[in-house]
């Protein structure tokens, strides 16, 4: 386990607790004390995996984060979280997938927040509601944009619907048709 320390724009990637420490010596406005050193040294060897902050004065903090990641690059490009592939790479993929134009039926499954009145109070409040449609399309971008025209005309205008790159929308090509 690695450890990625920040101090407004200064940064490093280190392998142990003295290292950490050794580096937070090095900040003039840092003052190590014995307390301090405890306590970092008993956050990285604690099971917690959050991000741990540290006050130096008042709105200035230092932040120490636990990471697989063996260089700083592969730290910022998110790979020790996501195996290898970084963000960019995954929506190209997607987004690649969602414009291959295959005229046929696709099956769309959509989890939108729908605004709904709640009977007792009259008020309205949004609902995760799951939608899943078959409709004949020519891509998965057409079969999500099928749905959504579909939905905004039967639901409350200010249900929310997610990105079609996001992962609340999933589609599936069940097959060829007729035109």
């Amino acid at each position: 386990m690695n450890l990625y320390l920040r101090y407004f724009d200064q940064e490093t990637l280190v392998k142990s607790a003295d290292e950490a420490i050794a580096f937070l010596s090095g900040i003039g406005e840092i003052e190590i004390s014995a307390e301090l050193e405890n306590d970092i040294r008993s956050y990285i060897a604690s099971d917690n995996n959050y991000p741990k902050r540290y006050k130096i004065r008042p709105r200035i903090y230092f932040i120490i984060i636990k990471t697989t990641a063996e260089t700083m690059s592969d730290f910022k490009e998110k790979k020790a979280v996501r195996g290898g592939e970084s963000d960019a790479d995954h929506s190209q993929a997607r987004g690649g997938k969602l414009e291959t134009v295959c005229y046929g039926w696709y099956e769309g499954t959509l989890d939108f927040k729908r605004v709904l009145q709640v009977p007792q109070t009259g008020k309205f409040q949004y609902r995760d509601t799951h939608f899943v449609a078959c409709c004949k399309a020519e891509s998965g971008l057409d079969c999500y944009n099928k749905i959504v025209s579909h939905l905004s005309q039967r639901v409350d205008p200010r249900s929310q619907f997610p990105s079609v790159k996001g992962k609340n929308f999933k589609f599936r090509f069940l097959g060829l048709c007729k035109n």
